[in-house]
C-alpha cells in the first residue's frame, strides 16, 4: 500500500509515453506476497526488497529481475489540532510512545521493525494493550484522523495525503526505518520484455520527481 499512489502516477506517465496499458492491484504486502507465491497470474510484483528476494528464491519471480525503485522512511502522525510530540531524539520518541494513550503502526516491514524497536527499548509489555492493529489495507493515518489512535507510525508516503491528521515529522536518523521497495518479473509473466522495460522506466531519472511528491526518494 505504501507504493499505491506512486505506482498509479508512474503508470499514468508510462502509458502517456506510449507504454503498454497496465492494470494494477494494490493490497497489503503480506497479501501480495502470498498471492504471488500461490501462483496467481501476475506479470509484475512490487514489494519490500526482502520480500522480492524470497519470491525469487522460491521461483515465483524471475532471478535477476529485481529492480530497486525507492527508499521509504517512517513518519509520525497525530490528529489535526493535537499537540505535536517531540521527535528530536530516540529518547524523545520513546517518551512519546510511553505517554501515548493509544498507538498504531502498520503490519508491513516498517511495523515489524517498530515492534522490534519497542522490544529493544523494553517497553512492549507496557504498551501492548494500547496498540491498535490496523485491518489489512487500512492506513494507520485514517485511524489517527478518526480519533481511534493518538499516535500513528507509518511510511510517509501513506500519511501525506490523509485528511484530518498532522504529520509531526520523520523518525530521527538514529531510529529511522528505511524500506527499499523493489519490482520484479513474476514467474507467471507472459510479457517479460515489456515488464523489464516498465521497471527500467520506473527506476529511471524521469521518475524521480514523482517519487519525491509521494514522500519517497529514488533507490
Amino acid at each position: 500500500m505504501a507504493t499505491r499512489l506512486l505506482l498509479a502516477e508512474l503508470l499514468q506517465a508510462w502509458q502517456a509515453r506510449g507504454g503498454a496499458p497496465v492494470q494494477i492491484e494494490s493490497v497489503g504486502g503480506v497479501d501480495a506476497a502470498r498471492r504471488v507465491a500461490a501462483g496467481e497470474a501476475f506479470d509484475l510484483v512490487v514489494l519490500a526488497a526482502d520480500a522480492i528476494d524470497r519470491l525469487i528464491a522460491s521461483g515465483h519471480a524471475l532471478a535477476g529481475s529485481r529492480v530497486d525503485l525507492v527508499h521509504s522512511g517512517v513518519a509520525v502522525a497525530v490528529r489535526s489540532g493535537a499537540p505535536l510530540p517531540d521527535l528530536s531524539s530516540e529518547a524523545a520518541v520513546r517518551a512519546a510512545v510511553l505517554a501515548a494513550p493509544s498507538l498504531s503502526y502498520s503490519t508491513g516491514p516498517s511495523g515489524v521493525a517498530l515492534a522490534a524497536l519497542f522490544e529493544r527499548w523494553g517497553v512492549m509489555d507496557e504498551i501492548r494493550a494500547r496498540i491498535v492493529t490496523p485491518p489489512p489495507g487500512v492506513p494507520v493515518g485514517t485511524l489517527v484522523a478518526s480519533g481511534q489512535v493518538a499516535l500513528g507510525f507509518q511510511q510517509l508516503s501513506e500519511l501525506i495525503h490523509v485528511p484530518g491528521i498532522t504529520i509531526a515529522g520523520p523518525l530521527p536518523d538514529a531510529i529511522q526505518i528505511d524500506t527499499v521497495f523493489s519490482g520484479a518479473v513474476c514467474a507467471t509473466c507472459t510479457q517479460p520484455a515489456t515488464v523489464r522495460n516498465l521497471l527500467a522506466f520506473m527506476a529511471s531519472p524521469v521518475a524521480a520527481d514523482a517519487k519525491q511528491r509521494q514522500g519517497m526518494t529514488p533507490a
